[in-house]
C-alpha cells in the first residue's frame, strides 16, 4: 500500500511539481493551499507524512505543526518543512516544534524523495515482514496492526515501532540513547524523555491480561521486553 502523502503549498507552480513527482514515486497524494484546508486533511484515512511550507494563507508552518501534534490520531504523523527561510535559527524553531526533517527551497526534487522515504522508514519499519507473537500479542509489520488475544489494539506509529523492536529483540536492556537511535533514528532531534512518554503510551496501548509488564523499566540502565516477569 502506498504511502499518504499531504503536500501544503500555497504556490500552485510548486504545488503541482511536487504532486507531478510524488506520484511519479507511487505516492499517493493530497494537497492544500491554506491553512483551513490542511487541518480539514487531518482525518482519517491519516497522511503518513506531511510536506509542509513555512507560510501559506490563513497560518504558517509552524502553526499548523502544533496543531498536528496537539491531536490525538496525528500527533505521531512525521512533517519535513519546505521553506525559503534557510537561517539556522529558523530551523531550529522548526525542528522544535516537531518538524523530523528541513529543506530550503530551491531543492532538488531527487533529494525530496530520498528524504521523504527515509523519514518513513523510521516510522513504518519493513525489514521484518514476518508477523510476531508473543503470549497472544501479535505484531503484523505489513498490515501495520497489533492484536492481544486476536482482538485489535489502538496504537499509534511510534509506538508500533517501538513494539516492533521489542519484540524482535526480547530479553535485551536498551537504555534511552540507544532506543532513540534505533527507533527514531539518527539525526533526529528528540530529548531522552520522549522515550518515557512513548513507553507509558505503548504499556497502555498493550494493557490486558499482564501483557503491559512485559514493558519492563531496568533501573539505572533503560528498558527490556521480556515475558519473564
Amino acid at each position: 500500500m502506498s504511502a499518504r502523502i499531504l503536500v501544503v503549498e500555497d504556490e500552485s507552480a510548486i504545488r503541482e511539481m511536487l504532486c507531478f513527482v510524488l506520484e511519479q514515486q507511487g505516492f499517493e497524494v493530497i494537497e492544500s493551499e491554506d491553512f483551513d484546508s490542511a487541518v480539514k486533511c487531518l482525518v482519517e484515512p491519516y497522511p503518513d507524512l506531511i510536506l509542509l511550507d513555512w507560510m501559506f494563507p490563513g497560518g504558517s508552518g509552524i502553526t499548523f505543526a502544533k496543531e498536528v501534534k496537539r491531536g490525538e490520531f496525528s500527533k505521531d504523523i512525521p512533517i519535513i518543512m519546505l521553506t525559503a527561510r534557510g537561517e539556522e535559527e529558523d530551523k531550529v524553531r522548526g525542528l522544535e516544534v516537531g518538524a523530523d526533517d528541513y529543506m530550503t527551497k530551491p531543492f532538488s526534487p531527487k533529494e525530496l524523495v530520498a528524504r521523504i522515504k527515509a523519514v518513513l522508514r523510521r516510522v513504518m519499519p519493513t525489514a521484518l515482514e514476518e508477523t510476531i507473537e508473543v503470549k497472544g500479542l501479535k505484531l503484523d509489520p505489513l498490515s501495520h496492526r497489533v492484536t492481544l488475544d486476536d482482538k485489535p489494539l489502538n496504537i499509534g506509529p511510534t509506538e508500533f515501532k517501538l513494539l516492533h523492536f521489542f519484540m524482535t529483540h526480547l530479553d535485551r536492556v536498551y537504555s534511552r540513547e540507544q532506543l532513540l537511535d534505533q527507533v527514531w533514528g539518527t539525526n533526529v532531534y528528540v530529548e531522552d524523555r520522549t522515550v518515557d512518554v512513548h513507553i507509558r503510551r505503548l504499556r497502555k496501548a498493550i494493557s490486558g491480561n499482564g501483557h503491559e509488564q512485559f514493558v519492563q523499566t531496568v533501573r539505572g540502565s533503560g528498558y527490556r521486553f521480556s515475558t519473564r516477569v
